[in-house]
Formats: C-alpha cells, structure tokens, sequence
C-alpha cells in the first residue's frame, strides 16, 4: 500500500477554504461539526484498529477529514452523506489528496437511515463522526442492515457516549444501552475536547466503541419483541417494571405473571435488566398471551 503524502489529510485551513470554496456553512439541523484536526482523525483510526484489509464505512464524511486518514488505513472506504454539496465535492477532495488511493473510495448519496445496501465488498467496520441529532438511531439502523460489521468505533456527544456504554445499574443506563449491547460489547474508548471541531460545539464528545456479539443473545422472541419490552420499560423508567410495563402486556397483572416466569421480580426497574433479561421478559409474553375470550352465546 502506498502511503498518503504528509499533507494529504485536512488542517483547520483547508477545512475552512474547502468551506468557503463550496459556499458550505455547517448547520445545526445536520449536527454538522467538522473534524479540523489531522492527530484526532489519526487517532480514531488508531483506536477503531482499522486493518489493512478492512472495508469500512463512514457516515457523514462532511468535508472529508476522517475519510482521508481512513483510506491511509484501510483496504476500501464507503462514505454515506446525505447533503448534496458535501456529497458532490467529497470524491474530488480524495482524488486530489490521495490520488493513489481514490479507486478504493465509494461514495453513497443518500440519508443513512434509508441505507439497506453498499457498493463493493460488504463492510467489516464502520469508523464516524456521528451527528449528534441522529447517532443513535443511525448507529442501530447500520447495526442491524450490516451484520458484516464486525468493529465499529463512532464519535458522538459524550452524554450520547456515556448512554451507550452504561452498564445496567447506572443512572444513564437506557433504551441506547441495551440496544447496543443487543449487538455488540460496547465500551468507551477516550474523550474528544471541543477546539478540534469547527465550529466549536458547546458539548464535549466521546467514542465509543463496538465489538459485534457472536449472536444476539438466545431467544425464541424477535428482536422487534425484545426492543419493544426495552421501549416500554424505559417510557417510566421510575415505576416498577410491573407498573411500566402493563401497556405492554395488557394489564398490571399479566406483566406481572410474565415477569415472574421470566425470573425477573416485578418490583425491579429497567434500569437494573440485563438485555438477555430483557430478552427472556418478551419470550415469556409469547407463551402467555391469553386465549381469545368466548362471549356467551345469546
């Protein structure tokens, strides 16, 4: 593989003339806050262990600064962006800084959350500055679309960073946290400051990192039931899961029976379940759904 030349990846000033030069100012809708410093963008790279004969795949490249360090890396690199100018100016940005490697970039036009299928080799790892608006949702969709990707390692709000890492038990153990772990050992993996962004966000971030599971925790229940047990449990999150989850299965009192067949104490709360918890709760409900009530006859 050849190596990129010194200067191949993005300082603050060529963020900024890329910028003015596409008329692009980043906005808040998009949770775009682009990486201006070529050592952070090295050293995601470095922690995601991004091989020499990885496919990887990057949402929201923006400008082109992680893309840039990842194709120095990597065997292939997919980037999805879904706005338009971004989209439009990224492959001339490879073609210029790293000529020798511009045949293993692919770019993806569209919004990550309607992506079910990428060009080339499938991927084996996903590396991203994530949006903040959208980083959960986005990282599950690919998550589940791509069972191929076996690492990833995204950087996103570092309260969104903590979410996703907490073990159960924790205050800010949630909804993210046993969807993630529903795929992935999922850790955190260091702190990112503000000043290597523009423009500066007015949150701190964090990475996070993902080793894909073998296979999802054992169950007869589908993972549409499992996370439907996760979404209820969490609404109202301070009420005993007894409580929490008689929407869900009907009445205070079938939750009730469901949780103690599936070994789970009816006064626990959500925050204190392990997603294989979760896992057995939705297999029990299946097993006792109610015989259809027969109306006397007139």
């Amino acid at each position: 593989m050849t190596s990129p030349t010194p200067d191949a990846l993005l300082g603050p000033a060529d963020v900024r003339e890329l910028a003015a030069a596409l008329g692009v100012r980043p906005t808040k809708q998009r949770g775009q806050n682009f990486v201006i410093d070529a050592n952070t963008v090295r050293r995601i790279v470095r922690t995601a262990e991004v091989r020499p004969d990885d496919v990887v795949v990057e949402v929201g490249p923006g400008l082109g600064s992680l893309t840039l360090a990842l194709l120095e890396a990597a065997d292939r690199v997919t980037a999805v962006e879904i706005d338009d100018v971004l989209a439009a100016a990224l492959p001339a940005t490879v073609a210029v800084r790293v000529p020798q490697r511009a045949d293993r970039f692919a770019l993806v036009h569209c919004d990550a959350m309607r992506v079910t299928e990428l060009p080339g080799p499938a991927p084996t790892a996903l590396v991203a500055n994530l949006p903040y608006n959208v980083a959960v949702p986005v990282l599950l969709h690919m998550l589940e679309t791509f069972p191929s990707i076996e690492r990833t390692l995204v950087m996103v709000q570092a309260e969104v960073a903590d979410r996703l890492a907490a073990p159960p038990g924790s205050k800010v153990y949630g909804v993210p946290s046993v969807k993630a772990n529903w795929y992935a050992e999922v850790k955190r993996s260091g702190a990112i400051g503000r000043s290597v962004f523009w423009p500066a966000p007015n949150v701190d971030s964090g990475l996070v990192s993902l080793v894909r599971r073998d296979e999802p925790p054992r169950t007869t229940a589908t993972r549409r039931e499992v996370f439907a047990v996760v979404d209820a449990a969490f609404a109202q999150r301070r009420k005993t899961l007894r409580a929490a989850l008689a929407g869900w299965a009907g009445s205070a009192a079938a939750a009730e029976t469901v949780l103690v067949a599936a070994g789970v104490s009816p006064q626990a709360r959500g925050e204190s379940l392990t997603v294989e918890e979760f896992a057995r709760i939705a297999e029990h409900k299946q097993s006792k759904e109610p015989e259809p009530s027969k109306e006397p006859v007139a």
